[in-house]
């Protein structure tokens, strides 16, 4: 994960794809990046809730808590929405690290986190907002039956992955990264056994009725090969699955989970096969084979994009632009490193070529190189995007001022 970044080695092949260059000046110069909250403590997930007609965002602390966000600000003397600052580890790794709200939140109340507890573990939890307080800043959310929703073992202090992210279909998209240590020792990635390593797909639906006869087994393996997907978003438009995963000493790489591909991991009857897709950790690492053996790279899934340990050591995955306030970024993907800092965005036609520009925004948005620890970017509910800084301060893509 983007948190524990180590010291790059030396690359073993330059990078495939195109190179980034300079995003044009004349485009560069109509966005800028405004800081519109600061002071939180290590900020690593922004999102809202759907339906809500206020413009309130929910911002995640790793240490533990979620804070409320209004009109751009956060009162620093208002008690968080949500504290589960006594449940988590805080290793460097480790946390509160990701939110998702149920698409119908505004009639259901559910709402689930991420953390890392304090054994060392993965749990995702469901908690309810009461119905008649679900638009109140000081709703106190309670915990959704009497364990946890789910939850695995981890190996390791790293690579937990940590996002959750609710899909067009309705599921809960819960992304794991390979147990942790370095170069996948458990073999986790190719373990078709193992939930580690993996996209998995959650109907909380059919799951929270506890139906014995449920049709399907959940969750679904939708995706295999993943080293530690550190971000992942749908695009609105075309329901395009975007992963940033955090490569090992070489390459990160952006992935793209089309929904054709995760129509496939769905298995027509009960307990029959399905073919998820698999990215190829740990036999390949970007576009190349990992560690000094041989393999054939054209069973896995290539990502659409890598960037060699010249350029970043640790990806931070983003958003299509889909808003309205800076139209000509639509249907670019932005994405950072955590270690550089740098900006960058691309554009995906889905074709055996489908980078068509690859754009370095960090000059046009960062002229005195002032960010650092680039932890994460969100969305709110307009489709405006926002960058996260481990530091404590949140940022807002928004059109320059004359």
């Amino acid at each position: 994960m983007l948190l524990l970044a180590l010291a790059a080695t030396a690359c073993r092949a330059k990078a495939t794809g195109p190179a980034a260059v300079p995003v044009p000046a004349a485009l560069g110069a109509g966005v800028s990046l405004v800081r519109v909250a600061t002071g939180l403590s290590k900020p690593v997930a922004l999102t809202f809730a759907p339906g809500d007609p206020s413009d309130r965002l929910f911002v995640v602390e790793k240490t533990g808590t979620i804070r409320i966000m209004r009109d751009g600000k956060i009162d620093p003397k208002a008690p968080p929405f949500l504290d589960l600052s006594d449940q988590v580890s805080t290793g460097s790794e480790q946390g509160l690290l990701g939110l998702a709200f149920h698409p119908a939140f505004y009639v259901t109340g559910r709402f689930f986190v991420n953390l890392t507890d304090r054994k060392g573990n993965t749990k995702i939890l469901e908690f309810a907002v009461p119905r008649d307080h679900l638009r109140d800043d000081h709703a106190k959310p309670v915990r959704h039956g009497d364990v946890e929703f789910w939850g695995v073992e981890q190996p390791y202090s790293n690579h937990n992955g940590g996002h959750l992210a609710f899909g067009p279909d309705g599921l809960l998209y819960v992304g794991l990264g390979d147990g942790g240590a370095g170069g996948d020792p458990k073999r986790n990635g190719q373990n078709p056994a193992s939930k580690l390593a993996k996209m998995l797909a959650f109907n909380v639906d059919l799951m929270d009725d506890h139906d014995p006869g449920a049709e399907f087994e959940w969750p679904r393996i939708v995706a295999l090969g993943l080293r530690n997907p550190w971000r992942y978003s749908f695009d609105r438009q075309t329901g395009d699955l975007w992963i940033g995963d955090v490569g090992q000493n070489a390459f990160e790489e952006v992935d793209v989970l089309t929904p054709e591909a995760r129509a496939a991991a769905k298995p027509p009857k009960p307990h029959a096969s399905a073919t998820p897709t698999n990215f190829g950790w740990n036999v390949v690492e970007g576009f190349h084979c990992f560690g000094p053996h041989a393999c054939d790279e054209k069973r896995y899934t290539p990502p659409v994009i890598e960037y060699d340990h010249h350029e970043g050591c640790s990806i931070t995955g983003g958003y299509v632009y889909r808003g309205k306030a800076l139209p000509m970024l639509a249907g670019r993907y932005f994405y950072a490193d955590y270690c550089t800092a740098m900006v960058r965005s691309l554009r995906w036609n889905g074709s055996e070529q489908p980078v068509t520009e690859v754009w370095d925004w960090r000059a046009a948005l960062d002229p005195e190189n002032q960010l650092t620890n680039l932890s994460s970017f969100g969305e709110d509910a307009a489709g405006e995007l926002y960058l996260l800084s481990l530091d404590g301060d949140v940022y807002k893509f928004v059109p320059a001022t004359k």
